[in-house]
């Protein structure tokens, strides 16, 4: 390591021990809450989805759900000119799911020639922090995309988009509401297809699969690429006229599929779509 490396790298160390209140910072320490949080805000910033969507620090590994969602009716009336008592309901308890935190490391490190290479830069700290929290953001999406199990040891060979570190969104669906999962559907041009294009496949899952009361005008479209390219490919290649080339623009432009925004982030599976408000996703 060149001196001048040496220098902002202990300067670095310096600042992490000062911030957590250690003497030393390559010793294990337990991190600040207020660092903490700080980190997971860079983490979320890296990632212009992540940033949509909640991001809480709890204390315990498994508890009550943080938001609550209400899922059913509370309105209602009681006569009390007798013995009857009006009765609350616990919105809580209309739904039993609750969070599991599991261990997840993101063990990393930095090769010498690297630092040195940054040596000369004034913001040598920002880029050590920035080099770990753009790749932690892309590994949260792909297990939030693509998780289906947490693994005792993981193995980045056989499970590549990080499957086996956790359970994401979509196994959660799958584990806790089969009934709103569709699944086995052939859309587009497809011998026996289901749907003729995805924008029936959305129109009909948003309004079969979800209850009312989530149909507000916060859902959104999550769409792999694969159904967002097949669906624009097909209408460029039927699209000569002007007059059809400035319809296409601002279909494009609005991003509508099924009458919902459309989002289309990274990790996403290929050929999946998922509906929901941007609320209902916590990291």
């Amino acid at each position: 390591m060149h001196n001048q490396t040496r220098l902002a790298y202990n300067q670095f160390l310096s600042r992490i021990a000062q911030l957590n209140g250690v003497a030393d910072a390559t010793q294990k320490f337990a991190v600040e809450p207020s660092v903490e949080q700080r980190l997971v805000e860079k983490v979320q910033e890296s990632s212009p989805f992540l940033s949509l969507i909640n991001s809480h620090i709890v204390d315990a590994m498994e508890g009550e759900k943080v938001h609550i969602g209400v899922n059913s009716t509370i309105a209602g009336r009681t006569d009390t000119s007798g013995t009857a008592e009006r009765q609350t309901r616990d919105i809580k308890a209309l739904s039993a799911d609750k969070y599991r935190c599991e261990q997840t490391n993101y063990d990393t490190h930095i090769r010498y020639a690297t630092l040195d290479s940054w040596r000369h830069r004034p913001e040598f700290q920002t880029l050590l922090r920035a080099a770990t929290s753009k790749q932690i953001a892309r590994d949260r999406l792909m297990i939030g995309f693509n998780g289906t199990s947490a693994a005792a040891t993981t193995n980045r060979t056989t499970n590549p988009l990080l499957q086996d570190v956790n359970k994401g969104w979509l196994q959660q669906l799958r584990d806790h509401k089969a009934s709103a999962v569709m699944s086995g559907k052939k859309i587009g041009g497809i011998t026996g297809h289901d749907y003729k294009n995805i924008d029936a496949a959305v129109y009909d899952a948003a309004h079969e699969l979800i209850e009312p009361w989530y149909q507000d005008g916060d859902l959104v479209l999550i769409a792999g690429r694969k159904l967002i390219t097949d669906k624009y490919l097909a209408l460029i290649g039927n699209s000569d006229a002007p007059t059809e080339r400035n319809a296409l623009e601002k279909l494009m432009v609005s991003q509508l599929f099924g009458g919902l925004r459309t989002l289309s982030v990274p990790f996403f599976p290929d050929d999946a779509f998922l509906i929901t408000p941007l609320s209902n996703l916590s990291i």
